[in-house]
C-alpha cells in the first residue's frame, strides 16, 4: 500500500512538469494572438513588459517563468476624414 502510494505521488509530480516550463514570450504572444484573432478581434495590440512595470493595461498571459508578461490594448479604429453632404 505504501509503494502504491509513493509512485501514485511520483506520477501525480512528473504529471506537473510542464506547468514548471518555461515557454518564450514571442511563442505565447503569437498563440494568444492566433486567439484573439479566430474570434474575430481587430485592432489589438499586444506588447511583453517587466512583471513589476507599472501598466494600466489588461495582462493575458505571463512567459519567460512569470519574469515577464503580456499585455492587450484595444486600438481605436482610424478616424476618416468623410464629410457627408
Amino acid at each position: 500500500m505504501k509503494t502504491a502510494l509513493t509512485l501514485l505521488a511520483f506520477a501525480l509530480f512528473l504529471s506537473t512538469g510542464s506547468a514548471w516550463a518555461r515557454k518564450p514570450c514571442e511563442e505565447l504572444r503569437q498563440e494568444i494572438a492566433a486567439g484573439l484573432d479566430a474570434k474575430g478581434v481587430k485592432q489589438y495590440s499586444l506588447s511583453v513588459i517587466a512583471k513589476d512595470a507599472a501598466d494600466t493595461r489588461k495582462t493575458v498571459g505571463t512567459c519567460n517563468g512569470g519574469e515577464e508578461r503580456i499585455v492587450y490594448e484595444r486600438q481605436q479604429p482610424a478616424a476618416t476624414a468623410v464629410a457627408k453632404r
